[in-house]
C-alpha cells in the first residue's frame, strides 16, 4: 500500500485551527451564474483575444459609473464582464484612492459575495501606510529592498505566475491596479507590462477523465516566505483579521480544491498556480509534483490563453482571481513602476459538480 498525506499531516496545526472556527461561518455567498446585462452596450470596449482581456475605449472614466443614477447596474454588469473576460482595461483615469475602493467593495457586493467579506489587509502592509491598510502599493523600489539577485533565485519569469493571496482561506474576488509611474527606456514610458491568463481555458484543455479526477482533489497553497519580506522591510507581519474572520494569524496557509467554481458565471476554472500552491493531497508527493507541473505548464506555456496589457500612465486593470493568473514583467532597470493595487475578497473556494466549463457553457 503506497503511504499518501492526509489534510492534517501536510498543514500547520494552525491551519486545522482555522479550519474549526470558520466552519460554521457562512463564506460562499451566492452560488446563482448572473447574467451579463445591457448598461454598458453604449460604451465602446474591444476584446484584446478571443478567449481574454477587453478594454474600453479612452474618455471613458469607471469613476462617472460610480456616480451614475445608474450606478449599481454599472459596477454590476462591469462584475460580471470582468468574470467572463477575466480581466478589463481602462486607460487615463482620474479614479482616486477612495473611489477604487469604493469600486472594489462594489464589484463584489453587487455580485452576492459573503457579507463578512471586507478589502484585504496584505500580510506585509506597513502599520503607518499612508494610503491605509487596504492598499497594497505596488513598487519596484520597494520590491528591490527585499527581492536582491541571489545565486539560487530562479531566472525563468515564469515562476511567478499567481491569483491573488490563495494562501488565504478566503482569497479574492476581484483586484484592480492603477499603475501612475511607469519606468522609461529611450524617453518612452516602456516596460513592466502584466500578463493574465485564463483558468477557464486551462481547464477546458484537460481530458474529461482527468478532469473529472482533479475535480476529486485538494491542493496545499502556502505563503511563509512573506514572514522573511516583512522582516526584510522592518516591518511587522499582519496577523490579525486580514479582510475577513477567517484570514487570521501568521501560518499564511489554506486548503483549496484544485477546480473551483467561479459563483459569477458558473464556470469551472483551474485554481492552482506556481507562486503559493505546494502539494496535492491525498496522492503521494511525486504524483503532486507531476501533476502540479502539468497544471502549471497550461498556464505558463500557452501564450494563447494569455493576455499582454502594456501599461500607459494612470491605466487600471480589473480582474477576477478565481479564475485567472497573472504576472508581472521585470524587463526594466532601476527605473520606478509604482502601482496601487485593491483586492476584494470573496467566498471561500468550491466545486460544484453541476457547475460547467467555459466552452460548454458558450457552446463552442
Amino acid at each position: 500500500m503506497v503511504a499518501t498525506l492526509t489534510k492534517t499531516e501536510l498543514t500547520l496545526p494552525e491551519t486545522e485551527q482555522v479550519e474549526k472556527k470558520i466552519a460554521s461561518l457562512k463564506l460562499t455567498g451566492a452560488r446563482i451564474p448572473l447574467k451579463l446585462g445591457h448598461s454598458l452596450d453604449k460604451f465602446e470596449k474591444t476584446d484584446a483575444t478571443p478567449l481574454i482581456g477587453t478594454e474600453f475605449a479612452r474618455g471613458i472614466q469607471v469613476s462617472d459609473w460610480l456616480k451614475a443614477p445608474n450606478a449599481d447596474e454599472l459596477i454590476r454588469d462591469l462584475a460580471v464582464l470582468v468574470s467572463q473576460r477575466g480581466v478589463v482595461f481602462f486607460r487615463e483615469q482620474n479614479i482616486t484612492i477612495d473611489e477604487q475602493k469604493k469600486l472594489g467593495t462594489k464589484l463584489g457586493e453587487l455580485t452576492g459575495k459573503p457579507a463578512s467579506s471586507k478589502l484585504h489587509v496584505h500580510p506585509i502592509t506597513e502599520q503607518t501606510s499612508e494610503l491605509g491598510d487596504e492598499i497594497s502599493v505596488i513598487s519596484s523600489e520597494r520590491n528591490g529592498r527585499y527581492f536582491s539577485p541571489r545565486a539560487d533565485r530562479t531566472q525563468l519569469s515564469a515562476a511567478a505566475w499567481h491569483s491573488d493571496i490563495s494562501f488565504e482561506p478566503v482569497p479574492s474576488d476581484y483586484a484592480i491596479l492603477k499603475v501612475h509611474t511607469l519606468p522609461s527606456f529611450n524617453g518612452q514610458d516602456t516596460g513592466g507590462d502584466t500578463l493574465w491568463a485564463s483558468g477557464y481555458e486551462v481547464y477546458d484543455r484537460l481530458s474529461p477523465s482527468f478532469a473529472k479526477y482533479l475535480e476529486t482533489l485538494e491542493a496545499v497553497h502556502e505563503a511563509r516566505f512573506f514572514r522573511e519580506i516583512a522582516a526584510a522591510l522592518g516591518n511587522k507581519l499582519r496577523d490579525g483579521e486580514r479582510g475577513s474572520p477567517a484570514n487570521v494569524g501568521d501560518h499564511l496557509e489554506a486548503v483549496h480544491p484544485i477546480i473551483r467554481t467561479n459563483p459569477v458565471t458558473g464556470w469551472k476554472s483551474v485554481f492552482v498556480n506556481p507562486n503559493f500552491t505546494r502539494r496535492i493531497v491525498g496522492v503521494t508527493k511525486d504524483e503532486s509534483e507531476a501533476i502540479l507541473k502539468y497544471l502549471f505548464n497550461l498556464i505558463q506555456l500557452n501564450h494563447d490563453l494569455q493576455v499582454r496589457f502594456k501599461w500607459t500612465k494612470n491605466s487600471i486593470a480589473i480582474w477576477d482571481n478565481r479564475s485567472n493568473y497573472h504576472t508581472a514583467t521585470f524587463d526594466y532597470g532601476k527605473e520606478k513602476r509604482v502601482g496601487d493595487r485593491v483586492v476584494s475578497l470573496g467566498e471561500r473556494p468550491y466545486f460544484d459538480p453541476a457547475s460547467k466549463s467555459r466552452r460548454e457553457a458558450l457552446g463552442l
